[in-house]
């Protein structure tokens, strides 16, 4: 079945392939997005952050090297410039976050997706 759920995805991960096959057991057929192949740019990520309502931070991976390269755990740094860090560096958007007209989360572990379920 054709829905509007959307899954910010990386096929690399297996939370991400967790969620996709959690909606498929369910009939429903996200739009995908990989993220990787397709970033998202400063504007898309601040309407995204929006919609999680949560803060930037809870939505970058600390463990990849470009987030200490880049110094981003330093708590002076504001949203712009963790949103530009995180447009430039696509790598750093945490995943799987799923958009449905119930709201938009992170989901880790892949069973949270089931809060956000039409």
């Amino acid at each position: 079945m054709e829905t509007d759920v959307t899954v910010y995805h990386n096929p690399k991960c297996s939370n991400s392939r967790g969620v996709l096959e959690i909606l498929r057991e369910r009939g429903i057929t996200p739009h995908v997005v990989e993220y990787l192949k397709t970033p998202l740019d400063a504007g898309q990520l601040k309407v995204l952050v929006a919609a999680c309502q949560v803060p930037v931070r809870e939505l970058i991976r600390s463990k990849e090297a470009a987030f200490a390269e880049l110094s981003l755990g330093d708590p002076a740094l504001d949203d712009d410039t963790l949103i530009a860090a995180i447009a430039a560096h696509p790598v750093l958007l945490n995943r799987p976050i799923v958009v449905t007209p119930r709201g938009a989360r992170l989901c880790r572990p892949p069973e949270t997706v089931l809060d956000v379920l039409p």
